[in-house]
């Protein structure tokens, strides 16, 4: 029998049955035996909101040189979706290796620890095999409270002369303090260094962590604040890509046919000053809120490129995994949407990007992947067992051959009240079936990507495409389960 929690894992350890127990264990379908701790680093990092709007994977205006260059270097998974987009789901799922339905974290205001106390998690598993476990910036959401365990110290998060939500300017200083959260406007624009912004300083102190422990095994997990709300960025940033550059959304409209239940009316960023309480953004309003997300974009693509470039000069760039990864999608302006709260594509397709020593640079690889995937993967790069517990799958065998057959669809799940919307997405389509409580079908979406990409049509009421719906059905029914590879 395997361990899957934490008490097992550490029982066993004790007893000095974990070797014995771990030497043949099963990764993906592989035997994979269990490295010394420190062979391979972790540099983890994430970003916040950051859909896969960067150079790399094909937005040519995006000016994203540092992210591109980790993608020269190692492999881009060109279609990963998240298995809920929204922060703390999304991010829950990645360190425990569970599904939503697993974790039973649906929102903002559910700690992993509180639903799942004894999952061994991804940064736990690490320590607890010799590596120093850092967490700097959000890793998670609720940061301390989520597993305060699972580092080797307490997690740090940038402090510094910026007000409410990382305000600078007096004038949007003044707009925050007259709200009870710290909302200012929805962006700023300040002549600034990047140090005086939540990222520089995140970024000054994952260099001084690389430092501190280059001559030691670490997981080091650095997650970036920008492009979240609000659009706060150095103005050098914001000069990359003037106004009359910025291409609004061609589909500002519902998909035909599109259930309500689908829609959401993007609180988020109602809730901030000078943003209409109901009905759409102006034009001028749009143009400058897709232009301060390219800007947040940048300024955290500079920050990345400082910290890999420190990786380098230490000499660790050759015994490092460097693991990179968006939360969830973001959606802007397109189906009259903004944030994410959605599964249409836009909002659960997200960047993932991982180089590791030994297997080769600059692929592509556009395989079916979810977050699941990336525990399980961290662990067999790193040498470590991967836990019986992961949903997931390891994706080392599609860095090595990235045309290989592989999933035949993910998942992703998005609650509206009582009703659950468990999307799939395959090859060719996305399926997404609305449920409520007793399991009856409260709406049904299906749009076909190779038609129609932009989802603008929401064709499972078409009789033309019964059969597809049927054959769609039948492959959700399996779940996850039924769609991994053979």
């Amino acid at each position: 029998m395997k361990p899957t929690t934490r008490r097992e894992w550490l029982k066993l350890a004790a007893r000095g049955a974990a070797a014995s127990l771990l030497a043949p264990m099963v990764v993906a379908g592989r035997a994979a035996a269990m490295a010394k701790p420190g062979k391979t680093n972790v540099l983890f990092i994430a970003v916040d909101d950051l859909r896969p709007q960067l150079a790399c994977f094909g937005h040519k205006t995006m000016k994203s040189p540092h992210i591109d260059r980790l993608a020269a270097r190692g492999t881009l998974f060109a279609r990963t979706y998240c298995q809920q987009a929204v922060c703390a789901p999304s991010r829950a799922s990645i360190m425990s290796g569970c599904r939503p339905d697993t974790t039973r974290v649906y929102n903002l205001q559910t700690p992993l620890r509180s639903k799942m106390p004894d999952v061994l998690t991804l940064c736990e598993h690490f320590k607890t095999s010799g590596y120093t476990a850092i967490s700097l910036g959000k890793i998670y959401h609720h940061g301390k409270r989520d597993d305060p365990r699972g580092w080797s110290e307490d997690p740090w998060r940038p402090a510094g002369d910026w007000k409410g939500r990382g305000y600078l300017t007096p004038e949007a200083q003044a707009i925050a303090a007259k709200t009870t959260r710290g909302q200012g406007p929805a962006y700023e624009c300040a002549d600034v260094p990047d140090e005086a912004y939540p990222d520089g300083a995140l970024r000054a102190r994952a260099v001084e962590t690389l430092r501190r422990v280059k001559d030691r095994p670490f997981f080091l997990a650095v997650g970036f604040y920008k492009p979240h709300l609000p659009f706060n960025a150095p103005k050098r940033y914001w000069d990359l890509y003037p106004p009359e550059s910025i291409r609004l959304a061609d589909n500002p409209f519902k998909p035909k046919g599109v259930p309500d239940i689908a829609m959401h009316n993007w609180g988020e960023l109602r809730n901030y000053p000078g943003m209409p309480k109901k009905g759409p953004v102006s034009e001028e309003q749009a143009r400058t809120l897709i232009r301060g997300y390219y800007a947040c974009t940048s300024y955290t693509d500079a920050q990345i490129g400082r910290i890999l470039d420190e990786l380098d000069r230490l000499g660790l760039a050759d015994k490092t995994v460097v693991v990179l990864w968006g939360d969830h999608g973001w959606h802007l302006g397109d189906h009259g949407l903004w944030c994410k709260h959605s599964n249409f594509e836009t909002a659960v397709h997200v960047p993932l990007i991982v180089a590791a020593p030994g297997i080769k640079g600059g692929q592509t690889t556009r395989r079916l992947t979810e977050f699941v995937d990336i525990y399980p993967t961290t662990c067999e790069l790193a040498g470590l067992p991967v836990p019986a517990h992961c949903e997931g799958t390891s994706l080392v065998p599609l860095m090595k051959d990235p045309e290989r057959p592989w999933k035949a669809a993910v998942f992703s799940q998005y609650p509206r009240g009582p009703v659950m919307g468990h999307s799939m997405r395959t090859d060719r389509y996305r399926f997404t079936r609305w449920l409520g409580k007793r399991g009856g079908t409260v709406a049904t979406e299906l749009y076909d990507h190779e038609t129609d990409p932009a989802e603008n049509v929401n064709l499972a009421d078409d009789p033309k495409h019964r059969k597809t719906v049927e054959e769609l059905e039948a492959l959700f029914k399996k779940g996850w389960r039924g769609a991994t590879p053979a």
